[in-house]
């Protein structure tokens, strides 16, 4: 390979110079970092990024890869763009669903159709930001929403179901004479998350495992006007909220059943720690001489 060939046709030939008296051939080239750029003369940041792409698409190249210089840095540059977005988390997801949105439809002018449809999703979306949650896909009457992406808080599952309680109750009040409702489905898990997915308006940041699944789940199992949560994320709640328990239910896709609860309100807990940790404490056993210091 010619380096020098390589650096014109990059637009950056004059760094070829420095190149040559540094020995720098293609033997070398992969293994380039940004110091060594640096040492060699390459003072700009911008070219030093340009060449440390280039040399990317150099070490990742195939035979359909592109041949042209500048269209490998652009390739490398979205990979790497895309590889480095996508994370491993664990978050709360939540899917809400408009009840009733197919018969609406048929009642009302699309017009008027639309405006509903746009008010409901102000509503999600207002719920969504005061608890710190990130709207993820508007998908007609429903919407994809992650706590935890892009930013993660220690109670995301408390977050999530506060959210949901805020959008019920904002969405009842949304029409006069015949409140609307919606239905709500959260699981907590491990997911794959930030994965940039088609162009353009319809771009979004993609969700990969079983806790996007479930919610959807639960999502359908749940009454309207009211809020499905899973088992992972009622571990997680503690006592902060009053649960009844729906029992186990097969769920398509999952092989062993699930067991499944539905939110009714806030509980009556006086604080934080106690709503959490409240029924999980146990007793101090062989402590007398620690417990005679607290006594003192």
């Amino acid at each position: 390979m010619d380096v020098g060939g390589w650096l014109r046709g990059l637009g950056l030939d004059q760094y070829e110079a420095n190149f040559r008296e540094n020995k720098i051939g293609a033997d070398v080239l992969a293994q380039l970092t940004a110091d060594d750029l640096k040492d060699i003369g390459v003072a700009a940041v911008g070219d030093r990024r340009r060449l440390l792409a280039a040399i990317a698409a150099l070490a990742g190249a195939t035979p359909s890869a592109p041949t042209d210089p500048s269209e490998a840095l652009a390739e490398t540059g979205a990979r790497a763009a895309r590889e480095a977005s996508a994370e491993r988390r664990y978050l709360t997801v939540m899917f809400s669903d408009l009840v009733g949105s197919t018969a609406l439809s048929a009642r009302i002018d699309p017009e008027e159709l639309r405006d509903v449809i746009g008010a409901y999703h102000r509503c999600v979306a207002e719920a969504v930001r005061r608890f710190d949650g990130f709207v993820a896909k508007y998908m007609g009457d429903g919407v994809l929403i992650y706590f935890g992406y892009p930013v993660a808080h220690e109670d995301d599952a408390e977050r999530a179901v506060r959210a949901g309680l805020a959008m019920i109750e904002a969405i009842a009040q949304l029409t006069p004479g015949k409140p609307l409702q919606v239905r709500v489905g959260i699981a907590t898990g491990l997911a794959v998350v930030g994965d940039l997915v088609g162009e353009g308006a319809s771009q979004e940041q993609a969700i990969v495992g079983e806790t996007p699944n479930l919610a959807a789940r639960l999502q359908a199992l749940a009454e309207p006007g009211t809020i499905a949560v899973a088992a992972a994320t009622r571990r997680l709640l503690g006592d902060r909220f009053t649960l009844d328990a729906l029992g186990t239910h097969t769920l398509k896709g999952f092989p062993d059943p699930v067991e499944v609860f539905t939110v009714t309100g806030l509980s009556a807990a006086e604080s934080w720690f106690e709503s959490v940790r409240g029924s999980g404490l146990t007793g101090f056993v062989g402590r007398e001489h620690e417990l005679g210091h607290l006594s003192e």
